[in-house]
């Protein structure tokens, strides 16, 4: 793996988890009866993407790790998602 391919992984790996971590433990506005005028109802009441980032960097880095080595090791590669036999065989050379 290159190193331009390991660092777009991480750059998906962290958007993934940070579109899961983001809406954690979020407190709307509207849950909390004050709505400040001009904001929808379902706006955060407080904003803590900084925390979440945080979290997220973390998470990304153990799952990243995790796609890494199995990607690095060969234990799964392309040819095992090919279930309509288009590859053709494998050349030994």
């Amino acid at each position: 793996m290159t190193i331009t391919a390991a660092i777009v992984l991480f750059a998906v790996t962290w958007f993934m988890v940070f579109f899961i971590v983001l809406p954690l433990r979020l407190t709307t506005q509207g849950d909390a009866g004050v709505v400040v005028p001009g904001t929808p109802k379902g706006a955060p009441l407080n904003e803590i993407v900084a925390r979440k980032a945080k979290i997220t960097t973390l998470v990304a880095i153990v799952v990243w790790a995790a796609l890494y080595l199995v990607i690095t090791s060969g234990l799964i590669s392309v040819r095992d998602f090919d279930w309509m036999d288009r590859m053709g065989p494998v050349r030994t050379e």
